[in-house]
């Protein structure tokens, strides 16, 4: 047991020292992007700081497989340089006993990291993403609730507030929906309701609408307009009103369920935020795969020679796993293979290729 502390603090330790590493750079080279992407005037070395401080836990936090990856191999190599893993072994200790204080350590990063730190990283990559939409002047945000879906676009003498019940899956075509116009002081000037709107380019073409004006001297009955078909301004697209969702791992994953359900009643499709939701409950299954692939090529003797290939076989394989499942993530989200087996199977393919290489090279 004592053995097992021993290896997993220093397992703890190397992590840390990557992280770290891997945390500044990210961080000066966030800082970088949001000063070319924004205006000078508007965006300077604090607000960019800000901003890459916002940005970089999202960043870290999905690298956090290929992190774990390096950190064993940093593990492995100093405890073969040491010797500590030859005594190790004429201790009795077969590779894969010692390979699980680790291998559990991992685990429980994985776990924790979904359980405390997504919350926190979906609050920052939320505030990310609104001081982005601030900076940029974009005005066009949409949200789920109970009652429906809300969207917001600017026009000319203002904003206009869209609420409708509901709309097909990619928010082109809203249904029991009601347009309120405000003007620059917030003073609402206009409401139309129609039975439908379909988002065409440069406008909404409204179907069965009706039109009320609300003016100081007359009342809003008085002023109602009906139409068949009614085009109203607009400089959304479709692809605006879908990023304006954000990422689904800005929506911490105690939250998700729940909005999934609302974008099931809103008549959106939630396959993105399903496959998300999967791939972060199979987190720690992933982080467990990397340390067994980084120990499959480590767990040696210096003196047997070729380290340098070795870990670069270690690397390559990490980064394999890593962009296989990416790459499933993306398969997923398109509805081209079943989530379960876009989030689930690539760190089991991990796992079990890594157990069969360990037992070969190890305990064969």
């Amino acid at each position: 047991m004592r053995l097992d502390w021993y290896i997993s603090r220093q397992f703890i330790r190397s992590f840390l020292v990557v992280f770290g590493v891997f945390f500044g750079i990210v961080y000066l080279i966030d800082m970088v992007e949001q000063l070319r992407r924004f205006d000078s005037q508007v965006v300077g070395i604090v607000e960019a700081g800000e901003l890459a401080l916002l940005k970089a836990p999202a960043t870290m936090y999905r690298m956090l497989p290929l992190l774990t990856v390096l950190a064993t191999i940093s593990l492995f190599l100093k405890l073969s340089r040491t010797s500590e893993m030859v005594v190790t072994r004429a201790s009795g200790r077969s590779a894969i006993r010692t390979l699980a204080a680790p291998v559990l350590t991992a685990a429980l990063f994985g776990a924790l990291g979904v359980a405390a730190l997504n919350p926190i990283i979906a609050a920052t990559s939320k505030q990310f993403e609104i001081a982005s939409q601030r900076y940029a002047g974009n005005t066009s945000t949409l949200s789920i609730s109970d009652e429906g879906l809300w969207l917001r676009q600017a026009s000319q003498g203002g904003q206009v507030v869209i609420k409708a019940a509901r709309s097909n899956l990619d928010g082109t075509e809203i249904y029991g929906v009601s347009f309120y116009g405000f003007d620059l002081s917030g003073e609402i000037t206009y409401r139309i309701a129609a039975d439908e709107a379909v988002l065409e380019p440069g406008q909404w073409l409204l179907t069965g609408a009706k039109r009320w004006r609300f003016k100081a001297n007359s009342g809003a009955e008085e002023t109602a307009e009906s139409y068949a078909t009614l085009s109203l301004p607009s400089d959304l697209t479709r692809d605006q009103i879908q990023d304006s969702f954000g990422s689904p791992s800005a929506i911490p994953i105690w939250e998700l369920p729940g909005f999934i359900k609302q974008l099931d009643r809103a008549g959106f499709s939630a396959l993105q935020h399903r496959v998300w939701l999967n791939m972060e409950l199979a987190n720690p299954i992933l982080l467990a795969a990397m340390v067994l692939i980084g120990a499959g090529f480590t767990m040696r003797h210096t003196r047997f020679g070729r380290t340098g290939l070795m870990v670069l076989f270690a690397i390559l394989m990490g980064f394999s796993i890593y962009f296989l499942r990416n790459f499933a993530q993306v398969l997923g989200e398109n509805g081209q293979i079943p989530i379960i087996v876009a989030a689930w199977m690539p760190p089991l393919a991990g796992i079990f290729l890594s157990l069969g290489l360990l037992f070969h090279t190890e305990d064969g």
